[in-house]
């Protein structure tokens, strides 16, 4: 069997370094794309698959690597798309995109846990935060798609156009459609300073189990939505109105006074994590509209908690 590091003939593959330097650019793509770390990774790992099952004389004919790879990685993200949405019908409760920790977080890593690949880093921008892969997951596939590869990425809509099999008008109008649904839900930007400490307020908040200051940090209209994927417990439906958020809280806390909450930056933007034990049980997202928290996403299904859990010691 050839090992990717090798040509047909034994000799190191001179291209090997070029293909992979691509890899983190897939891995962000996928992740925008998909809203899953785990989906990103294997689409990755698929796209390699697919270059390094061609032949040495077909490899070497791909003018540009780099388009060849994105082309097929984005093509593949599609298809999981369309299937996503039937798979995510049948999820139970409320499907939240996986959530990221900081980058130093995420590579100093877990204590005795392998320390993760620089070239795995997902860039976190304003196109990373919660509440833009929430509105993401409202858009159609093709809309996704087409937006992101040109908006975030950059691509032209000709470009666009041969990875989406649509022509360049119909792109150009996929991308005004995703456009209009991000300004309709997106909330004046709060500066990273007053959202942080907007977050710890809340964290003191509710570790004094004070309702009438949960209540005042919270927008009357503010939704609380809980992913736990059935594999843990949790509210299944969104809980609406910051006196019935602040009143939860309250009985959560009761109900598990071991819990430690710690400030994480989750997404790129000041976030919530509840550790027991040591070990991340949940991840708290904030959308922050003024001087009020407007949306919360709780993130508990254990299986997108994979970043940011604690490894036992080895």
């Amino acid at each position: 069997m050839i090992t990717p590091s090798e040509s047909g003939d034994g000799r190191p593959d001179p291209s090997l370094s070029a293909i992979m330097s691509e890899r983190r650019q897939l891995i962000n793509l996928a992740y925008r794309l998909l809203g899953s770390l785990a989906e990103a990774e294997d689409v990755v790992q698929e796209t390699y698959a697919r270059w390094y099952a061609m032949s040495q004389q077909q490899r070497e004919a791909i003018e540009s690597p780099g388009a060849w790879l994105t082309t097929v990685a984005s093509r593949i993200c599609l298809d999981l798309l369309g299937s996503a949405r039937a798979r995510r019908e049948r999820y139970v409760g409320e499907w939240i995109p996986e959530p990221l920790p900081e980058r130093t977080e995420w590579i100093i890593g877990r204590p005795g846990g392998p320390t993760v690949d620089p070239a795995d880093r997902v860039t976190l921008d304003e196109s990373i935060n919660m509440a833009f892969l929430v509105v993401l997951e409202s858009m159609t596939p093709a809309e996704r798609v087409a937006f992101i590869l040109h908006d975030v990425f950059r691509y032209s809509f000709a470009e666009v156009a041969e990875i989406v099999g649509r022509t360049p008008a119909a792109c150009r109008q996929l991308a005004s459609s995703a456009r209009r649904r991000i300004r309709a839900s997106q909330t004046p930007a709060t500066p990273t300073a007053q959202q942080a400490g907007i977050v710890r307020d809340f964290k003191q908040a509710w570790e004094a189990k004070d309702i009438d200051a949960l209540i005042a940090l919270l927008d009357p209209d503010a939704t609380t939505i809980a992913d736990s994927g059935g594999l843990v417990s949790a509210i299944l439906r969104p809980i609406e109105g910051g006196e019935q958020i602040a009143r939860y809280a309250i009985d959560l806390a009761g109900r598990a006074p071991d819990l430690t909450l710690l400030e994480r930056t989750v997404n790129g933007q000041p976030g919530l994590i509840a550790q027991h034990d040591g070990v991340t049980v949940a991840v708290f997202a904030f959308e922050v509209a003024g001087d009020r928290i407007k949306h919360i996403w709780a993130v508990r299904n254990p299986d997108k908690l994979r970043p940011w859990t604690v490894g036992p010691q080895h």
